[in-house]
């Protein structure tokens, strides 16, 4: 019975670097647990050594100690746990996978139109939290956003150019299109929804009006039928008397 509240805090044995199951875990005077490899190579890479998960700052360099009952759990969980299907939150096949996750990748649940990347659970926080991402565009999970940057300056596409009917970066708008007509690209996008719903009711209108006057000659082709008959039954009484 014990298995099952040991699997359900399965997340508490998570690596906030990796995003994968700590693997030799430390855990600093913060309280926060991380892989020894992943928190030795973060602080590798700066002067200044904080928590990954809580920014907190130690002003001299901490000396890392595994956490052996730590690690001893996280083995009786890798145990019970190994032949349980992996978590639904890791990204399958089909699914858009997390571009800031390292190691197994986790399934996207938003893309950010302005930097052009895709987030999962985790990695999304900094866009609800912090101001430096306030204002930035965020749309559901797009495998395709290669295909929405400019091919020639690598920036999100943002403007319709009318005069060369084509989608712009602003980029483009400085270099190359000065003084042409241009709107912002979700106005262009309402525009051709309102056009294309003013067409699709035009031709809607004509279907069923085409479907009236159809029906309308089969009615009248039935009366004629009909009179049809019924004068060729009068001739032929009239015949016999």
């Amino acid at each position: 019975m014990a298995e099952a509240p040991l699997c359900g805090l399965q997340d508490e044995f998570t690596c906030s670097v990796c995003l994968d199951t700590l693997t030799d875990p430390v855990t600093i005077l913060c309280g926060h647990s991380f892989c020894l490899k992943c928190l030795t190579d973060c602080w590798d890479q700066t002067q200044e050594c904080s928590c990954p998960q809580c920014k907190h700052t130690f002003t001299t360099r901490p000396e890392l100690n595994s956490n052996i009952l730590l690690n001893e759990v996280i083995k009786k969980l890798k145990k019970m746990t190994l032949s349980s299907p992996p978590p639904k939150n890791y990204a399958g096949p089909g699914d858009v996978e997390c571009d800031f996750c390292t190691g197994k990748k986790f399934t996207a649940v938003k893309s950010c139109l302005t930097c052009m990347a895709s987030y999962c659970q985790t990695h999304l926080q900094p866009h609800y939290e912090g101001s430096a991402w306030k204002g930035h565009k965020l749309v559901g999970p797009d495998g395709n956003l290669k295909e929405k940057l400019c091919v020639e300056h690598q920036k999100s596409l943002e403007i319709f150019c009318k005069t060369d009917d084509s989608c712009i970066c602003m980029m483009c708008v400085v270099t190359g299109h000065n003084g042409y007509k241009m709107v912002e690209l979700e106005t262009e996008r309402e525009d051709k929804e309102k056009q294309l719903g003013a067409t699709l009711r035009d031709i809607k209108k004509g279907l069923e009006e085409r479907e009236k006057t159809l029906k309308e000659m089969r009615r009248a082709m039935n009366e004629m039928k009909v009179s049809g008959i019924g004068r060729q039954h009068f001739t032929s009484k009239r015949g016999e008397i």
